[in-house]
């Protein structure tokens, strides 16, 4: 398959201190990536040495097939970026933000300025200056920014912070069509697991600068393990009714007052029964299943002596 992005123990020391090590990135043509990450993990830090505004220490980036230099003028005009916080003109309109920026780059075709405003649903602000929006309006503005010359690439770091609900679903809609419809290739990063999990095909995990995990969500979901979880304040004498009366072994004590049985051969119904007649108070039931939350957690919360990078993918 076609790598879009590649890196090569890409390392960046600052003021002595190693905060991306030997990171090995891989994203594939026409996927949208899932970048994760604790704040402070490196994944902003990432997202700039792919767009050259910081430069590795050691390693090197690969883009589109080739070697990223101080002179790639013409690959980085392919990618389109919103990383960190997005500045605008604040007196000027969104349609004159897009007109400065197309000048910019070196691009020059009109529609593209009202298409990309009505992607993001700014279509109707007219004169409006910047410094009037909300937050929202400027996240969708930034995006708008970096749809509107029609990149091959999307690089975007945390898209959809001070988006409401219905933004959030409309930004989401927008990127399964960039990326289904046009080919475009999306790197994204996101706090909100829920949202990744809707959209990613594929994750890449980075803890303390090092990518400890870039697995394919399906692979996630195939590995996905059902489980019955039970909320008690009465944990201890729950896991004696569970071991001595049910019989059941597989089961893990989630901290005070939550407990997972992974056992299946009981109903929930059947635990509840056994479990109420033995005096025990149950606060909540519920089936669920492992989902990229859980994945993340185990991730990140891991031994960070013993991290080592599933390359199922690579």
């Amino acid at each position: 398959m076609t790598k879009v992005i590649t890196t090569r123990n890409l390392t960046k020391t600052f003021q002595g201190k190693e905060i991306i090590s030997n990171l090995n990135l891989h994203v594939n043509k026409g996927e949208i990536y899932g970048f994760l990450g604790p704040n402070g993990a490196g994944k902003t830090t990432v997202m700039k040495m792919l767009m050259n505004f910081v430069k590795p220490s050691a390693g090197e980036i690969e883009l589109f097939g080739q070697r990223l230099t101080s002179q790639s003028y013409e690959m980085l005009k392919r990618i389109g970026s919103m990383i960190e916080f997005p500045i605008f003109y604040e007196k000027l309109s969104a349609r004159e933000n897009l007109e400065l920026h197309c000048e910019y780059m070196g691009y020059y075709k009109p529609s593209a300025i009202e298409e990309a405003l009505e992607m993001v649903k700014l279509q109707l602000t007219g004169s409006k200056a910047v410094k009037d929006f909300s937050l929202g309006m400027k996240q969708r503005l930034g995006i708008a920014r970096a749809i509107c010359t029609k990149p091959e690439l999307l690089i975007l770091d945390e898209p959809i912070n001070g988006l409401d609900p219905v933004g959030i679903k409309e930004i989401r809609q927008l990127f399964q069509t960039l990326c289904n419809e046009y080919g475009v290739t999306i790197l994204i990063s996101s706090h909100i697991l829920s949202e990744i999990e809707q959209i990613a095909d594929t994750v890449g995990v980075i803890r303390n600068g090092m990518l400890v995990a870039e697995v394919a969500l399906d692979d996630i979901r195939s590995q996905q393990t059902e489980y019955i979880e039970l909320l008690t304040y009465d944990a201890r004498k729950a896991l004696y009714v569970l071991d001595n009366e049910l019989g059941l072994k597989n089961v893990k004590l989630m901290d005070q007052s939550l407990i997972r049985i992974y056992d299946h051969h009981l109903t929930q119904n059947q635990l509840s029964k056994t479990l109420i007649s033995n005096d025990v108070n149950i606060e909540a039931i519920a089936r669920k299943n492992h989902s990229l939350e859980d994945y993340f957690m185990n991730l990140i919360e891991g031994d960070e002596n013993s991290a080592e990078v599933d390359s199922t993918r690579i």
